[in-house]
């Protein structure tokens, strides 16, 4: 007799291969001198808080690109030398103000940031990012098409078990979402990646964007959400050719700061939440544990093969893929437990500065449009 554990293991396969097989409408991967120089001035906008180590890779190769009208630079109350090494390299530097009450910093520091540009196209990046030339024109161009772009980025990890813990996390949120690049179905399942955003600044004002998204940790998410809800045309693209970050130090650094967010709590309702932890367990750490103890079942084994090669897939997202990203799916229980720590007890600090409930709170819809707010 078949079991309600293998009923609904199959059920979770099947909702899984479904996801994957979306894979095939992706678009192809943003690549260099495809579209020209940008029409119009671009503006690129980095919030940086305690950046001092990781700046300059970020600044000096957009300073250095003719596409780029003017690099601005956040500094979000730094306790380093952020600020003066990126006035020192060029970058327009505002001094952030602290964070209103309800608001979270980064958000608050775009706010700023983007009212501060002079271009028409705003481009976000984070500190951590290390663009090449070719990324803002693409971006730029994406935009006679769609209202908001994000963009994919190739994941630096200085070790094989860094990388393995990192694609393993990376594993559950294509097992939840699918591959990222086919339009989303339903805005509340939709991803962006606020690694690297781009729009057009007098629409992104207009919607009051970051003041509206301002209680979530989960920004981005938060954003692409609302926006697509309010009819936005949304695009993420692989910018891998383009486009690296370097996010963590350490494994120790994935589980700590990538597992904040991987739970996406304050952007999902409990009964997906729900339904995306069961997906992970049934489908990804379950054939791993039974495997462990010797007692695979067929499908386990299949659904370990189609783990196996997600790995291959996944190499285009990792600069130096190796020998962590092929041990990734033996961590796949790890990063369950991850997911689900995530999911019931979310953090409420980030970068020094503590939060209140509503910033994880399950499910939670931006504000409505807060047009005289923090203008």
């Amino acid at each position: 007799m078949i079991g309600p554990l293998t009923i609904a293991q199959a059920a979770a396969a099947g909702v899984v291969a479904a996801r994957l097989a979306r894979g095939r409408d992706r678009p192809a991967p943003l690549a260099p001198g495809v579209s020209g120089p940008p029409r119009e001035a671009v503006s690129v906008v980095i919030p940086a808080r305690d950046e001092e180590s990781r700046i300059e890779d970020c600044v000096a190769p957009l300073l250095a690109d003719p596409a780029v009208s003017e690099v601005i630079v956040v500094d979000d109350e730094s306790g380093d030398g952020t600020a003066r090494l990126a006035k020192s390299l060029g970058a327009v530097v505002v001094t952030g103000a602290p964070p209103p009450d309800g608001w979270v910093g980064k958000q608050w520091a775009l706010h700023q940031g983007v009212r501060t540009a002079a271009g028409p196209i705003v481009v976000l990046l984070d500190a951590d990012t290390r663009p090449k030339p070719g990324l803002c024109s693409e971006l730029a161009a994406l935009l006679d098409s769609h209202d908001l772009v994000s963009a994919g980025p190739r994941f630096i990890c200085g070790g094989a078990s860094e990388q393995a813990l990192h694609a393993s996390l990376l594993a559950t949120l294509v097992y939840r979402f699918g591959p990222p690049g086919p339009p989303a179905r339903d805005p509340d399942r939709l991803l962006v990646n606020g690694q690297c955003l781009a729009f057009r600044k007098a629409r992104m004002v207009e919607a009051d964007g970051f003041a509206r998204v301002r209680r979530h940790l989960t920004d981005d998410v938060a954003l692409g959400r609302m926006l697509a809800r309010d009819g936005w045309r949304i695009a993420f693209r692989d910018a891998g050719a383009l486009l690296e970050v370097d996010m963590h130090e350490s494994a120790a650094g994935v589980w700590r700061d990538w597992g904040r967010s991987i739970g996406l709590r304050d952007v999902t309702s409990v009964p997906r939440l729900a339904g995306d932890l069961g997906v992970v367990w049934l489908t990804a750490a379950l054939p791993v544990l039974r495997l462990a103890a010797g007692r695979p079942t067929a499908l386990d084994l299949g659904l370990l093969t189609q783990r196996f090669l997600l790995v291959a897939a996944l190499r285009g997202s990792y600069a130096r893929p190796g020998p962590g990203l092929a041990a990734s799916p033996l961590l796949d229980a790890v990063a369950a437990v991850r997911l689900t720590w995530s999911v019931l007890a979310p953090p409420r600090t980030w970068r020094g500065r503590g939060y209140g409930r509503a910033a994880v709170r399950p499910g939670g819809r931006p504000a409505r449009p807060a047009r005289n707010a923090a203008r």
